[in-house]
């Protein structure tokens, strides 16, 4: 028992091994061992601080991300009278993207200044061992990776591609349906009925029913093959995209993307030619994903990770203390690889 303390050592110790481990928020512990959350909380902070503290472990691959803490606020414009966003927190996570360190740094914002401020921060041998980044098309991230780690491969995200692709296609569907009936599109027409065909994989739809939505748009007329021409630039983007961990050759790269340019150029909708600019400018990271493999998808996970912390406490007031239960959760894989190691005869953690 220390001087003054009212619980002992054992206890706490018990308390915060418990909450790092078993109970999903500090509350919890502290019902169960009998103790008050700042008890609580303060033997969790002993518990998973001096582990936090280590240096962070190699890394070849970097992810970056960012994620939202919280929801917006929104407060109405005295002048206008609209609603606006007045407050909107953003954190940022820097991964380990393809190896077993997990979330190495939470940062608020997500700005290249505060990404580059935080990579320039870590040490020069640190920073040598990376030789890929994998972000989503975000200007901001790329801009600080550029400045940061200039001898780093940037890696575009598959995942956000396709998506973009898909974005592409529902602009286009919604705008050839105004443009040409004067409306929104209503359950009758055919080309609001197969949005969602619209939006699967070829691959995934049976022919039968891919046949019926082409037949409808055909028969739709200029609405229709605008939006048609939009769907198989989308289907060559995919098709591009799938020759990722096959070790393709630069001329099938060539082929593929030629005709995604070609089918793109014959389109007369302006939605397809900033998509096909795009694809143009941020090339270079869509030929290394294609190349290496790479993926964001880690980050992704870590940032569901993040938000399912949030919950579990019905959101942090404390910035420090939300970073903190997010890191601890994040780190998961690479506490375990860590202590597989110290049990290995003749190996020094």
């Amino acid at each position: 028992m220390p001087p003054r303390a009212r619980v002992t050592t054992r206890l706490r110790t018990q308390c915060g091994a418990g909450i790092a481990t078993r109970f999903s928020c500090v509350q919890a512990g502290a019902d169960y061992d009998g103790v008050s959350w700042p008890i609580a909380h303060r033997a969790f902070i002993a518990h998973v601080d001096p582990l936090r503290a280590a240096p962070l472990p190699p890394v070849t691959v970097l992810g970056i991300d960012e994620t939202r803490r919280g929801k917006p606020k929104w407060g109405q414009d005295p002048d206008t009278g609209r609603w606006v966003v007045v407050a909107d927190r953003w954190h940022t996570g820097i991964v380990d993207a393809a190896g077993t360190g997990g979330l190495l740094a939470h940062i608020d914002g997500r700005t290249a200044a505060k990404v580059a401020e935080w990579i320039a921060e870590q040490p020069d041998s640190w920073r040598a061992g990376i030789t890929h980044v994998t972000i989503d098309l975000s200007a901001s991230y790329l801009r600080a990776v550029s400045d940061a780690l200039p001898h780093a491969v940037v890696v575009a995200d598959r995942f956000h591609l396709v998506r973009l692709a898909n974005d592409m296609l529902t602009q286009v569907r919604q705008h050839a349906t105004r443009d040409v009936r004067g409306r929104r599109g209503r359950a009758r027409d055919p080309e609001l009925a197969g949005r969602r065909k619209l939006l699967l994989a070829h691959e995934r739809l049976d022919p039968a029913a891919f046949a019926k939505l082409w037949n409808a748009l055909i028969d739709a007329g200029d609405p229709g093959i605008e939006i048609l021409h939009a769907y198989t630039v989308k289907e060559n983007l995919r098709h591009l995209l799938a020759l990722s961990g096959t070790n393709p050759e630069r001329s099938l790269i060539r082929d593929r993307l030629w005709r995604l340019y070609e089918q793109a150029a014959t389109s007369t909708s302006p939605e397809v030619h900033r998509f096909a600019a795009t694809v143009e400018q941020w090339w270079p990271a869509i030929e290394a994903a294609i190349i290496t493999n790479y993926s964001n998808a880690r980050s992704e996970g870590y940032n569901r990770l993040a938000k399912h912390q949030g919950r579990n406490v019905f959101g942090y007031r404390n910035v420090h203390n939300h970073r903190r239960a997010v890191s601890w959760a994040c780190t998961r894989q690479h506490r375990r690889a860590s202590a597989a190691i110290s049990k290995v005869p003749g190996q020094v953690r």
